[in-house]
This record gives C-alpha cells, sequence and structure tokens, in this order.
C-alpha cells in the first residue's frame, strides 16, 4: 500500500517537474516556415507571457520573423529580452535572417531589428553551433551583462 501511494505520488509531480525548464532546443534545426516550431519556441522565451503574436516573411529571401509584446505589464528590460531571444531564434532556426521584436509599452512601441549577420559578429560566435542550452546560457551572460552593450548592439540595427 506505501509503495502505491509513493509511485502515486511520484507520478503525479514528474509533469510539475518538467513543466518547470521548457526544452527550448526541442525545436532545434526548425525552419522560418514551420508555423508551430516558431510558434512554440516563441512561447519557451523570456517574456513569452507578455507575447502578442508573430508574422513570419518567407515569399522571398532574407527571411524574417516579426514578433509583437504587450510590454505595457512587464517588469524586464525590452531590449535585453529583444537581444536574449534573437539569440535563441538564430540558434535554433536554420533559415532565419532577420528578427524584428515590437514590444507595445502603452506609450508607444519600442522596435528591436536585429540580423543573423550582426549578432553573431557581436559575439564573435556562429550561433548555429550551439547545441546546448547550457552553452547558450553562458555566452547570454557573458554579453548580457551590461546596457551599454546591448544599447551599441541595438543602435547599428
Amino acid at each position: 500500500m506505501l509503495l502505491a501511494a509513493v509511485l502515486f505520488i511520484m507520478g503525479a509531480c514528474s509533469p510539475l517537474l518538467a513543466a518547470e525548464e521548457p526544452d527550448l532546443f526541442e525545436y532545434e534545426g526548425a525552419v522560418v516556415g514551420n508555423n508551430s516550431a516558431v510558434f512554440n519556441t516563441l512561447n519557451m522565451l523570456p517574456g513569452a507571457e507578455h507575447f502578442t503574436g508573430f508574422e513570419l516573411e518567407t515569399k522571398q529571401q532574407p527571411y524574417g520573423i516579426i514578433v509583437s509584446y504587450d510590454w505595457t505589464q512587464a517588469a524586464s528590460s525590452d531590449k535585453e529580452t529583444a537581444v536574449r531571444n534573437a539569440t535563441y531564434l538564430f540558434t535554433l532556426i536554420d533559415n532565419v535572417d532577420w528578427v524584428q521584436f515590437d514590444f507595445d509599452t502603452g506609450a508607444g512601441v519600442g522596435q528591436y531589428r536585429l540580423t543573423r549577420e550582426q549578432l553573431q559578429a557581436w559575439y564573435e560566435v556562429d550561433l548555429t553551433g550551439i547545441d546546448e542550452q547550457e552553452k547558450l546560457e553562458e555566452l547570454l551572460e557573458q554579453y548580457l551583462d551590461e546596457d551599454q552593450k546591448i544599447d551599441a548592439l541595438l543602435t547599428q540595427s
């Protein structure tokens, strides 16, 4: 009886544990034309609770993604979120050449557009070569430590 109770409790808790840390690399190798892979990836990135929609630009190259957020209630930096999420998208989605983030702050829309070339030059790393979330997080920690660095990158756009 005790064994059955323990197994029941473990079974009930395991989905909760799995839900705590999403597998952002689940859709690694996806392409811009795969709506569900892009949508599911965006839903796992920082700021997802403010995510309102996206558009895929796939009619002609260069291919891109436009992501929209309602940032009126957000506490985190829109600039850092843009760089962090662009980094993930360029790492996980093979053929995306640019991403644009539109942050509706209530007082206007902050817009940031980054290209794969621009971001890879900033990091001095080919993002497609990163195949583990831990490695990508280490890279992000190294480069997203100063607002001045982020501002400099975003003013190049």
